[in-house]
């Protein structure tokens, strides 16, 4: 029972924790003081809930103990200024208590803290490495994989950047629209990031993460009607539709499926007709950024009824003027997959093979896992088998690596 109580927690840590600091550091005020009051608050979660069970409202409990945590910490230091602060956080009308069903200041909070996080005074790395930390709770490790760098690069980037708050006393704040381009970009991409690690977990069993692919959803809708930029449109549209292919993605136990063996029946036409809808707005503004790029190559597989019935041409013609505006070895690397599907694989192989010598791609398990396909589909099984164990051996998400497996040992039989 304790066991599965202390898993519970963690669970509850890696969904809610972003949700409870950003509430936090709204009600007190300082960034650094909200980290310690949701580290307390956890820890007395530890201690209280395997005893008395977990509260029904688990992010309200967390947010109370939290704020009542920092109060202590104020009186136990006594300074005339901070006691201020004490009393006006006791007076404060909008926490409400810890057993409160309705208890839920997440909205504006979550998007407070996105904004917050990529203000404009931080370096753009190091905005996208706190926020993806801090709002979804993503793991040091994780967010070094996302960006196919080393872990220590991303410690450094997340403590430049809290150094930063604190020396520069930045608000916490959404910023009048007037100032919000210069975050508006920062602001995407981390919603992007969100979604894309609900999409295809980096790590870990499970290959999706509904909780994170619905709040990314959330936060770009709130988004777009703050202010409905042409990009943030564009992302908005990506993010439906591939949101509308995942109950087709998995098994029932969790097993990825390729697209060619996808049940395209059961992908939500309602959420790709309005993802549609919204890349006929952003390409009315006459500019196609990255993401509204990356929605009509997504629309495209959307429309298909096969994938041999796939409109390969357009997409890699879409992946060109991706490139070309946002060079990336991971779009290079999927360009060179269309480009495969259109020309056949020898020529998806070539591009490969030219791409692998980009250190970054060296240990990432989709560049073997491709080139294991194609070569699967010209019969050399030979060199396959080879590139499915190495893609296994770089794999970390474990649904991607039972994949894998299974397309190995069919060859293998």
């Amino acid at each position: 029972m304790q066991l599965n109580i202390n898993d519970d927690i963690s669970r509850i840590y890696k969904f809610e924790s972003g949700r409870v600091l950003a509430t936090l550091i709204r009600i007190l005020g300082d960034f650094h003081r909200a980290e310690e009051a949701m580290q307390e608050a956890f820890s007395i979660a530890l201690e209280k809930w395997p005893e008395e069970g977990i509260p029904k409202n688990p992010y309200s409990w967390l947010v109370s103990a939290g704020k009542f945590k920092a109060i202590d910490a104020i009186r136990r230091a006594k300074r005339g200024r901070e006691l201020m602060e004490e009393n006006a956080l006791l007076a404060t009308e909008n926490v409400a208590d810890a057993d409160d069903p309705d208890f839920d200041l997440l909205e504006d909070d979550q998007l407070r803290l996105i904004f917050f996080c990529c203000h404009p005074a931080l370096p753009l790395d190091s905005r996208i490495a706190l926020a993806l930390r801090d709002v979804c709770a993503m793991r040091t490790e994780e967010i070094a994989r996302a960006y196919l760098l080393p872990t220590e690069t991303i410690k450094k980037r997340i403590s430049r950047a809290k150094a930063l708050f604190r020396d520069k006393n930045i608000p916490y704040e959404i910023p009048p629209k007037s100032e919000m381009a210069g975050r508006l970009n920062a602001v995407l991409h981390v919603i992007y990031l969100i979604f894309n690690e609900g999409y295809a977990a980096t790590a870990g069993d499970n290959h999706l993460r509904k909780e994170l692919t619905d709040e990314a959803i959330f936060l770009c809708r709130k988004l777009v009607a703050l202010t409905p930029a042409p990009e943030g449109m564009g992302l908005l549209a990506l993010l439906l539709i591939q949101e509308a292919r995942r109950e087709s993605r998995v098994t029932d136990d969790g097993d990825l499926i390729a697209l060619e063996a996808q049940d395209r029946t059961r992908w939500d036409r309602d959420l790709i007709n309005e993802g549609i809808s919204f890349i006929q707005q952003a390409i009315m503004s006459g500019r196609l950024g990255p993401y509204t790029l990356q929605a009509a190559i997504a629309s495209v597989h959307a429309v298909a009824d096969s994938l041999e019935n796939t409109q390969w041409d357009l997409i890699v013609g879409y992946y060109d003027m991706l490139l070309k505006i946002q060079p990336s070895p991971i779009i290079a690397l999927n360009r060179a997959i269309a480009v495969g599907m259109k020309d056949g694989p020898a020529a998806g192989i070539a591009l490969i093979d030219a791409l692998a010598r980009d250190v970054r791609l060296k240990s990432h398990h989709l560049t073997y896992a491709a080139r294991a396909d194609f070569l699967k589909r010209l019969n050399s099984n030979d060199d396959a088998i080879k590139n499915y164990k190495k893609a296994i051996e770089f794999c970390q998400s474990g649904s991607e690596r039972r994949y894998l497996e299974k397309q190995l040992a069919e060859i293998l039989k």
